[in-house]
């Protein structure tokens, strides 16, 4: 099966106009030609890739599969190009850097910028994920680098991966001095279910996580009255009384004393959690780190107790 990118933009094209004239005006070939190049497709596929109508074409179930992986295709080249028009314009490098909320919020700002500052032919693309996605991202080489939250119970998530601890995260409930359990020396996320809650958008991994151990606890989410972006706007709220929230230790410190909240340790296993910085294994198909890459652990490495 050899399809070049003409025939796979061509296709969407087609499914995006629902007209074969429209798309071949879109890529800027003749009718005539789309024709031809779409009973090629077919003819090398051996089934239909289109249901001919009056007024225009449908995919068939075919087709409709093909244009998902024509879309992720197209999708992947202008990223390679973006990557590589990169390098065009003078960069020697780029890593693809993922972390979980506390990491990419809270930690990795201020520990990643000394290294761009002494490496700046190097690019970073940093992104925000869950840890056991980002997990699965570094085995399926969709990034070079991970910062993940480990909780030390589940060895076998880490298989297949060079782990190396960088700093601890413990989450922690955030309440306003004056709530009745202010004074708790440990809470669980069980003693906070039935209170109102503010938190970070609900695509957030943290966000994600919480609902997730909410839901094995009584089987519904949170009751999320307010969600804001921000470590400090959440400390604000939860300051006046607003609702309460869990939050990394780190974020708290920073803003507790001008938003009038305090923190309580949590006492839940997934919550006394260390960052990770995870890299893949070096094996006969995948290769070893690049030197950028090696650059930024030992970099991360140094800044460990930074925290």
């Amino acid at each position: 099966m050899r399809f070049d990118l003409t025939d796979l933009q061509l296709f969407v094209h087609i499914l995006d106009s629902g007209t074969m004239t429209a798309a071949a005006q879109r890529s800027h070939i003749t009718l005539a030609s789309a024709s031809e190049r779409v009973r090629g497709m077919e003819a090398q596929l051996g089934c239909a890739l289109l249901m001919r109508q009056a007024r225009g074409v449908q995919p068939t179930a075919a087709g409709h599969t093909l244009g998902q992986h024509a879309r992720q295709v197209l999708a992947q080249m202008q990223s390679l190009r973006g990557a590589m028009g990169e390098f065009g314009a003078g960069l020697a490098g780029q890593i693809r850097l993922r972390g979980n909320t506390s990491a990419v919020r809270e930690h990795l700002p201020l520990a990643v910028s000394g290294f761009l500052l002494q490496h700046p032919q190097i690019a970073l693309e940093l992104q925000e994920c869950a840890s056991g996605e980002l997990l699965a991202a570094l085995r399926q080489g969709l990034c070079d680098i991970g910062i993940a939250a480990w909780d030390g119970v589940d060895a076998q998530k880490l298989e297949g991966l060079n782990c190396q601890p960088w700093r601890p995260d413990p989450l922690v409930a955030v309440l306003p001095l004056g709530h009745a359990l202010a004074g708790a020396t440990r809470l669980s996320l069980a003693d906070l279910l039935d209170s109102n809650w503010v938190g970070l958008p609900r695509e957030s991994a943290l966000a994600q996580l919480l609902q997730t151990q909410a839901r094995q606890l009584n089987s519904r989410l949170l009751r999320m009255q307010v969600q804001l972006p921000h470590f400090e706007g959440l400390c604000q709220l939860v300051g006046q009384n607003v609702g309460l929230t869990v939050l990394p230790l780190a974020a708290v410190q920073r803003h507790a004393t001008s938003t009038g909240v305090v923190a309580v340790p949590l006492a839940d296993a997934w919550a006394r959690r260390q960052l990770l910085i995870c890299t893949p294994q070096a094996t006969a198909t995948a290769p070893k780190s690049s030197v950028a890459v090696q650059l930024l652990v030992a970099h991360l490495l140094k800044t460990a107790t930074a925290a």
